[in-house]
C-alpha cells in the first residue's frame, strides 16, 4: 500500500470524520467516557483503552506505517494542561 502525505489538519479531519460517522455510536458508552479511542485513517480500524498505547501497539504491527490519531471519548481535547476538559457527550 502506498503511503499518501497527509498534513496533521488532513490526518485530523479524516479521524473525525471517521469516528462521526462509524466509530463514534459504538465506542460513546458511558464505561468508555474518558478513555482514548485510536483510529487507523487508511482503514478505519480502531482501538479503546485508558490512555491509547495498547491500541496502538495493537493497531501499529497491522500497519506499521499508518497515520494514527486519538481522540478522547466524550469530549472536546484530549488532554489539558491547567486547562479545564469539557464534556460534549452526556
Amino acid at each position: 500500500m502506498q503511503t499518501i502525505l497527509l498534513s496533521r489538519e488532513e490526518v485530523a479531519q479524516r479521524a473525525k470524520l471517521l469516528y462521526e460517522e462509524s466509530i463514534q455510536e459504538k465506542v460513546e458508552q458511558e464505561e468508555n467516557i474518558g478513555k482514548m479511542v485510536i483510529i487507523d485513517i487508511e482503514t478505519g480500524e480502531y482501538g479503546v483503552d485508558t490512555t491509547g498505547l495498547k491500541s496502538v501497539k495493537i493497531l501499529r504491527p497491522k500497519n506499521p506505517t499508518a497515520r494514527l490519531f486519538g481522540i478522547k471519548i466524550g469530549y472536546n481535547v484530549a488532554v489539558s494542561f491547567g486547562g479545564v476538559m469539557e464534556r460534549v457527550s452526556k
